[in-house]
Order: C-alpha cells, then structure tokens, then sequence
C-alpha cells in the first residue's frame, strides 16, 4: 500500500475561459471543485488505478470542510488531523488556447500539537507498508527538520519514500545523509536547477544535474520535463522518455499524476524502471488531456498514450523550457 501525506492540502477551483481579460470582467462557462494537493492528488490516481492508498491531510475551516466532504465522496480511504486554521483554496483559470493561469492562497499555519499529529499519524500508517509519499509544500509550523525527520523515520522503518517538494524543503532533504535521504525526489526542470545550483539548457545537463543528487545517495531522480518528457536517473544511469499528447488542455495536477503512475508500477514490480517511467508518462500524458485536476484513471491498454524511451537520447537537444 502507499501511504501519501498532504501538509497543505487546497479545494482546487477551476473554471475554463474563452481568453483571460486583465482588468475586466471574465465570465466562466462551468466550474469545477475539487479536492486537491500534491500527495491527496497522487491518492486519487492511485485509488483510480485500483491501487491501495491513504491519503494523510489537515482539515480545518469552510474549504477543509468542502475538501473533506469531496475527498469522502470519491472512496479515497483518508487519515485527517483536524486544525484550527484554514485550509486554502487555489483558483485554475484555463483558455481555450491551453494557457493556464494558477492563484495559490497561502496556507493555514500548523501548531506544535497538529504538526505532530500529522506525522504521527503517517508513521502509524506506514507499519507493515511499502511506500511513503510525501508532497507538496510545507505550511507554517511545519519545518524542514520535521520533515527530514518523517524521512529518516519511515526510512528507519523500511519503507520506500518520494518526496515531491520544492525551493527550501527540497534543498534540505537533498543536503541530508543516510536515512534522511528519500529513495526518490520528483523535481522538475526548474526544481532540479535550483537544488543542484546549475544551469539546465539540454537533456543532457538535466541528466547530469540529476546524476548529481543520485550520487549523494538518492536511489532514483525522476525529473519532470513537460513537453521535454522526463528522465529517469538511478545507479544504472539516465532513461529519457515521452508520451506526446495531441492537445494539451490542463497542466494542473499533470505532475501528480506522474509520480502516482511511477509507484504504481514500482509497487508491484519493483526495480523495472523502464515500466515504471512508461506508467508515470502515459499518466501524465492522460491528465493533461482532460479539465479536470483529478486523473480520471489509466483506462483501458489500447486507449493509452504510446510512450517513446531510449537511454542513448540526444544529450545535446535543447530543452523547450530551460533553467538557470
């Protein structure tokens, strides 16, 4: 089973607009309302997957509410830790052209007690698992020591951990030594820059800033490319793949997707990482295909995005979105 932790879990709103007009009035033809942060999106995939997972998450005010009564109706199995704060709410507007503009409240502040509530709950789940997943961004009260401390002690305990996280957290996990490491980091091109203090322009530099956390010690480095596809880097080196999609029409919750599809795979068959780096991209590949933040499941084989990987990629192809 794979246990994910939400630290700032959002009820996501999205509405689809003809074109986004600065300084007037924009009408929505439909709204969506969902629930949503990193770890609680890679739930809902895993549980559209048929998969078994727990979804950890604080829950306090009129958005945690609605996020909760949401979450109960999809079937997710879920372990809350009620708060005193409130739980945010981000806004997706899309175009009809594909151009995605996000506004991301800030999230509640955690106290002493909730915080620890929170991870004691995810390490009570863990007992006896296989996974743990920790994503997204840390709210206040949450710190970097706490969450390396989640690490080292779901590592201690035998489990394999992914981190999707970014700016501070991320620098800090991957600063870490022995089981403070997680087994896997998920940074996209921008992410994988900034924690390796390089500058990105081809695949091949991606796959080397990546070969650079991969020897500090984490296991496998999945970096997320967009367009670009992704690269899989572990000891036995670097594996580029893509899923070309036709028409690109929500990027939002694409990554989550991603990174539930690689432990999907990894789950059930452990170390093929060519199977795991084709389930994550045909997910990927499938959510940004459909409005909605929540992935609607793999569907049937024959309806599954054609996945391209090759190990002997061109290491000089410039990438689509470079990063310094």
């Amino acid at each position: 089973m794979i246990v994910t932790v939400t630290p700032n879990p959002s009820l996501d709103v999205t509405m689809p607009l003809e074109r986004l007009t600065r300084g007037g009035v924009n009408r929505a033809g439909l709204c969506l309302r969902e629930p949503s942060g990193k770890g609680v999106n890679v739930s809902l995939a895993l549980h559209a997957a048929g998969a078994a997972t727990v979804a950890v998450l604080p829950l306090g005010g009129p958005a945690g509410a609605e996020l909760g009564v949401l979450l109960e109706a999809t079937g997710v199995a879920c372990r809350v830790t009620p708060i005193a704060g409130r739980v945010r709410s981000n806004l997706t507007l899309i175009e009809a052209d594909g151009t995605t503009t996000k506004i991301n409240e800030p999230g509640p502040r955690l106290d002493a007690a909730e915080v620890a509530g929170l991870l004691e709950t995810a390490a009570a789940l863990c007992a006896g698992h296989d996974w743990l997943a920790l994503c997204g961004s840390l709210p206040d009260g949450l710190t970097t020591a706490a969450l390396a401390g989640a690490v080292a002690r779901a590592r201690g305990a035998g489990l394999q951990v992914a981190v999707d996280t970014s700016d501070a957290p991320l620098l800090a996990l991957v600063a870490g030594e022995g089981l403070d490491l997680p087994t896997v980091v998920k940074p996209n091109t921008h992410e994988l820059a900034t924690a390796t203090g390089r500058s990105i322009d081809t695949l091949g530099e991606a796959a080397e800033a990546a070969a650079v956390l991969q020897r500090r010690g984490i296991g496998t480095v999945l970096v997320s490319m967009g367009g670009d596809g992704a690269l899989l880097v572990d000891r036995r080196g670097a594996l580029h793949g893509r899923a070309p999609v036709p028409r690109v029409v929500n990027t939002v919750g694409a990554g989550d997707a991603f990174l539930a599809g690689f432990l999907y795979a990894q789950d059930r068959h452990p170390g093929a990482r060519e199977d795991a780096l084709a389930t994550a991209l045909r997910w990927g590949a499938i959510a940004v295909q459909h409005p909605r933040t929540v992935f609607p499941g793999p569907g049937p084989a024959s309806a599954r995005p054609a996945v391209q990987l090759r190990s002997d990629f061109d290491v000089h192809q410039p990438l689509t979105e470079p990063a310094r």
